[in-house]
């Protein structure tokens, strides 16, 4: 469960949409490790995402 707030934290940060007290209440209670971890795959997903796009509308 904790991986999937991690997540969802995550996320929401990415979009730059967060409530102030949910910020800090996770910031309290997630592990910066897993934070980390869980940015480096969205970015991963994303930048792969992209190349697939352009790979794709280029052919």
């Amino acid at each position: 469960m904790n991986v999937l707030r991690t997540a969802k934290a995550v996320g929401w940060s990415f979009i730059g949409i967060r409530k102030n007290s949910e910020s800090h209440e996770d910031m309290g209670q997630l592990k910066p490790f897993h934070v980390i971890a869980v940015a480096l795959v969205g970015v991963a997903a994303f930048v792969g995402g992209l190349i697939a796009l352009v790979h794709w509308v280029v052919q």
